[in-house]
């Protein structure tokens, strides 16, 4: 029996090209562009025009509903306790591996197909699908697609892993794709003007308090505009001067204060990690040295991890890391495998008011 695959199309071109090396290597192939935010209002159009072009049917799912439930509720609720979302994570495991692969099972299609940079091997010693990095390292999306599950991966297919960006731009172009001079999305998707601030009080409804700055040693050094402003690490549009450059070193939301300190409070050399993923692994025993990445566009760095908890991570850095910021994903690798992801939760010593770190 022949398979079947649907491919996610952004109306871009690697998921435009992607569709391609489907259609020519599985056969039987349609596309679909996911509805999520009055944002991407064009893609749908794009996208249609692509699949016209390759021959191929195309659907479109309003996922509005499901990604303001999922993505934006979440993606609010984090920064108003005090923490920095990705919410790119949680569309990923929800709605583009989660709703998206529901829908295409309903429909009759065994699996799923996007344009993102990784790849994933089947480890028959383990029985676990692995998945690996992009042979373009430059474009490698391993950080992203670290929280897909078992079940995801093995519905999945990434036909651009092997590619480099410039071989795929050359084949679009060479087969007509206008998708081939479409500039790359960079920012979050719902919020086109970057203020997320702004969003956050409009959607929500809620203006958070103005609190207190204050230093590591407890004192208050002016007045802030609201937790949602802020980040770890943070050095502009602060309104506080002593003498010296000043970052945000912690957030507190229990208490509606914003903690400033030099440079070296940025530093620690512990995090802990919830809502784990394993990949690579069924489970942790014991401890595993990795390399580690606490933002996406963070270097990966040495470091061990261990159980902290049933369901917790320790990650200790070989050498301290600058902005540690809860909300964030957490991925270790082994080589070119991921090994497991989780979101930071806390920062620093351990207990329960870890230093230099926010609230889990």
């Amino acid at each position: 029996m022949q398979s079947s695959t649907l491919i996610a199309m952004s109306g871009g071109v690697d998921s435009a090209v992607a569709a391609y090396l489907i259609k020519t290597s599985v056969g039987s192939a349609a596309g679909a562009t996911m509805k999520l935010s009055d944002a991407g209002a064009n893609e749908a159009v794009s996208a249609a025009e692509t699949a016209r072009r390759l021959g191929i049917e195309h659907y479109v799912f309003d996922f509005s509903a499901e990604f303001s439930r999922e993505v934006v509720d979440r993606f609010c609720s984090t920064y108003l306790n005090g923490a920095t979302p990705n919410p790119c994570i949680y569309c990923n495991r929800k709605i583009k591996f989660g709703r998206f692969l529901e829908r295409a099972l309903e429909l009759g299609y065994d699996k799923v197909a996007t344009g993102h940079y990784a790849q994933i091997e089947y480890d028959r010693e383990s029985g676990r699908y692995i998945l690996l990095r992009a042979l373009d390292r430059a474009k490698d999306q391993t950080y992203v697609l670290s929280v897909l599950n078992q079940y995801q991966l093995s519905k999945t297919l990434l036909p651009l892993g092997s590619m480099t960006k410039p071989q795929v731009r050359a084949l679009a172009a060479e087969l007509g794709l206008g998708a081939a001079e479409r500039p790359e999305s960079q920012d979050i998707c719902f919020i086109p003007d970057h203020d997320h601030a702004r969003f956050i009080r409009e959607h929500t409804g809620k203006i958070p308090p103005r609190g207190k700055f204050i230093d590591t040693d407890g004192n208050v050094l002016g007045e802030h505009s609201g937790i949602i402003n802020y980040t770890i690490g943070q050095r502009k549009g602060l309104g506080v001067s002593v003498g010296r450059p000043i970052y945000v070193c912690r957030i507190d939301a229990a208490d509606n204060r914003v903690v400033l300190g030099g440079e070296d409070c940025l530093y620690e050399k512990r995090l802990y990690a919830n809502e784990l993923n394993f990949v690579a692994l069924g489970s942790l025993a014991g401890s595993m040295r990795v390399t580690a990445k606490i933002r996406y566009s963070h270097k990966e760095v040495p470091a061990v991890i261990t159980m902290a908890s049933e369901h917790e991570l320790c990650v200790e850095f070989d050498s301290p890391q600058r902005a540690i910021t809860c909300g964030q994903t957490v991925v270790l690798y082994s080589d070119d495998a991921v090994v497991a992801s989780g979101t930071i939760c806390r920062v620093g010593g351990g207990g329960d008011a870890p230093a230099g770190g926010c609230q889990g």
